[in-house]
């Protein structure tokens, strides 16, 4: 659910996330890079006028019923509840009058036509894939600035020719439909891809044969698959995907009828549950392993010996803590939070797995382990320290260690590797250097270097990032990365962006943000609290911020926004917010709490009803980060923050701008339709409440360059206008 970054930790394959900002592919998941820049705008520049209220006669006016919910004792009033049927006649012309107000407000803004028309110049770009190999081959998504989707291609080596496997442009005339790479066979033979429509997280699976280009008939049905991989002999392949009853894992036979696959794990385990299975490298171990909610909290881990055809066996299972297992030979590899909040990597004999024989290999240490790849008979291990990564190479037993340079202080995403051959691939990028994808060598150590790159036109030396650290409400200091660019004046007037995350142990490290340059281009400060609930100092950071102590998550937001005021960056009204999934949950809180802090709120594929969250789609899984109402210890927190309960009528709320769509088959989008309503009706401030709603947007930022355009373009005239930056 989380719309950040995927790093080599496996709650990257918890959160499942397909989602924005990440340019490459793990061996779990498959993710695609939007880049944009906007001309520069001299901070000198004389501010002129801008308008601040909608056209006449939006928003539309939303039905409001007398719903009242008894809960634990608690009457609970619930007006827009009717606006949770999505298909009813009813909301779907909501919908349509709330889209037509969006436009009429955004579309004759005197920003937008040259916004739109530098997004269109600096979108269409070359965006790189990071490779998974097999074979000698090199399998990635590519997007080349003359496309609007990415398409999937394989290479010979690391120099050879690419050869295209799957374009998904000609498949719907409106460009709905994008491709993931899911999986390859061992032998590099055949290739797994994935078709989504319209942004869903749901996948129809494909099967091509790299030889003859040509797909089998098998087609594995529309679902969310948590795990796709072949087996050794190229006779099927395993797959994990949710079910109504909860994750399953099944066996499936090449040219048989998918309806018929054999279940072979799962039963019993609820919706809440997720299930993962892959096998070793080299086909001898199948390993399943049972994720308790999206949170790297609670995990169970099985293993079969596929050659000696043994029942499948607990390797894990009485223990409360997070692990996540890949197996070389007959050792598996274990990265764990198990008595180590900053992550540690154990081994297991897998023909002796009794746990009093478990060891350590890479001990805790100070900096938080976001995960391990195994590559080259070696550990490549990725860090977060003070919230920047680093990237270390381990032998085997972690005799040694040696750190692979990177170019800045960024961050490293999507490592990928095999146990049987020499090349690491890694992304690198930072708030300043545009994603590229690395190679480096494992046996002759040498510096890293570029395999692809993208286009996008930059100046980095123009730009200064600084690290801060403030106090939040709690007298715990926070570090803030802030962006600008060189020459701007700390006199409280520039126009500042500030967004963040606290959630399900994503760290926030320095990141390429699209927006974030263009902000910067035109003269605005772009920042990034490292706020807990993420995992930048481990598990304690996530704790921190999670279940009853959600809360301080918003406090260090509000505190960030006021060290941004206090140290003449900026002034109530020229801050704007910005957060996206449990980003968007963090500026709707901030929004309700202090709505005197901001002018500009955006808020996009949130969660917002954090009553009924756990009854819609994804939101099982959530639970151990949150609470459910369900419970009344947990009503009681949720109920206090709760973004949808906490909006007064009459009172001066900042213009807001929410973002969602029908697409968005993880967090529901009645969140955003719901609060839209309350707020429209309730805001007492003149400025505008609007909702941009796309029939074929999800919740992954994924699919055509041309209507990401038209999203972005949306988004930085919103602000624009609201922030009085002038047209350029």
């Amino acid at each position: 659910m989380p719309a950040s970054k995927t790093t080599s930790r496996p709650t990257a394959i918890l959160h499942r996330i397909r989602s924005k900002a990440v340019r490459g592919a793990t061996p779990a998941l498959l993710l695609f890079s939007i880049l944009f820049l906007l001309p520069p705008l001299s901070v000198a520049q004389s501010i002129g006028p801008a308008p601040t209220e909608a056209p006449a006669g939006c928003p539309p006016k939303a039905r409001v019923d007398d719903v009242r919910d008894d809960i634990h004792g608690t009457i609970v009033a619930d007006p827009y509840r009717w606006l949770e049927n999505q298909t009813s006649p009813e909301t779907r012309a909501w919908i349509d009058a709330e889209n037509q107000c969006t436009k009429l407000s955004l579309n004759e803004l005197p920003q937008r036509p040259a916004l739109q028309k530098r997004l269109t110049e600096l979108m269409k770009v070359d965006s790189p894939g990071i490779p998974m190999e097999r074979n000698g081959r090199l399998f990635f998504v590519y997007q080349d600035r003359t496309a609007d989707l990415g398409v999937l291609y394989y290479r010979e080596g690391l120099t050879g020719k690419d050869h295209m496997l799957v374009d998904p442009q000609p498949l719907t005339p409106d460009h709905s439909t994008s491709v993931a790479l899911e999986s390859v066979s061992h032998d590099g033979k055949y290739v797994f891809y994935g078709l989504r429509e319209g942004g869903r997280d749901e996948v129809t699976v494909h099967i091509k044969d790299v030889d003859t280009f040509q797909d089998l008939k098998d087609v594995l049905p529309s679902a969310n698959y948590f795990s796709v991989t072949p087996l050794a002999d190229n006779s099927g392949l395993y797959y994990a995907r949710a079910t109504p009853q909860g994750p399953r894992v099944y066996l499936h036979t090449y040219g048989s009828d998918p309806a018929k696959d054999k279940e072979i794990f799962g039963t019993g385990y609820g919706t809440d549950k997720i299930i993962v299975a892959n096998l070793s490298e080299d086909g001898g171990y199948l390993l399943i392993s049972v994720f308790y909610g999206s949170d790297f909290d609670h995990s169970e881990i099985y293993a079969q010996d596929l050659r000696r055809h043994t029942a499948l066996v607990p390797i894990v299972k009485d223990v409360v803590a997070g692990f996540f297992g890949d197996a070389a030979g007959d050792t598996l590899y274990l990265y764990t939070n198990w008595n180590a909040p900053q992550g540690r990597v154990m081994v297991v004999d897998l023909t002796h797995p009794k746990r009093d024989h478990w060891h350590d290999v890479i001990p805790e240490s100070d900096s938080h382990l976001e995960g391990v790849t195994l590559t080259a008979g070696k550990l490549a291990a990725l860090y977060t320290q003070k919230a920047s990564s680093t990237l270390k190479i381990f032998d085997a037993d972690g005799s040694h260690s040696r750190e692979i340079p990177l170019p800045a202080l960024g961050s490293v995403f999507g490592v990928a590797g095999q146990w049987s051959s020499d090349n690491l691939f890694f992304g690198f990028d930072s708030f300043a250097y545009p994603p590229e994808v690395f190679q480096t060598g494992i046996a002759a150590p040498a510096p890293p270097t570029v395999w692809m790159k993208s286009s996008v036109p930059i100046h980095s030396e123009d730009f200064v990032v600084s690290q801060v650290w403030f106090e939040s409400k709690d007298r715990i200091r926070v570090p803030m990365f802030i962006f600008y660019k060189k020459g701007i004046r700390t006199d409280g007037t520039n126009p500042t962006l500030m967004t963040g995350y606290g959630g399900f142990a994503v760290s926030e490290t320095p990141s390429f943000k699209d927006y974030a340059v263009a902000w910067a281009e035109q003269g605005g400060v772009f920042a990034v609290p490292n706020l807990r609930g993420g995992a930048e100092f481990g598990e304690a950071w996530h704790h921190a911020g999670m279940l009853e102590n959600k809360q301080t998550v918003f406090d260090d937001f509000t505190s960030a926004a006021e060290y941004l005021i206090s140290h003449k960056f900026t002034n109530p009204d020229r801050l704007a917010i910005w957060g996206r999934s449990n980003g968007g949950l963090l500026v709707g809180a901030a929004l309700t709490q202090r709505p005197q802090l901001f002018r500009a709120v955006i808020c996009g594929y949130p969660l917002l009803d954090m009553l009924r969250y756990q009854k819609f789609l994804d939101g099982p899984y959530w639970t151990p980060e949150y609470g459910s109402a369900d419970q009344p210890d947990a009503f009681k927190w949720l109920y206090a923050y709760s973004p949808y309960h906490h909006v007064e009528t009459g009172r001066k709320y900042p213009a807001v701008l929410f973002i969602t769509g029908d697409g968005d088959t993880r967090v529901a989008p009645l969140h955003a339709r719901k609060m839209a309503a309350r707020l429209q009706a309730a805001t007492a401030s003149g400025l505008p409440v609007l909702l941009m709603y796309d029939t074929q947007a999800g919740h992954s930022d994924e699919g055509s360059v041309e209507k990401q355009i038209g999203e972005y373009t949306n988004f930085l005239s919103f602000l624009d206008w609201q922030l009085a930056i002038p047209a350029n």
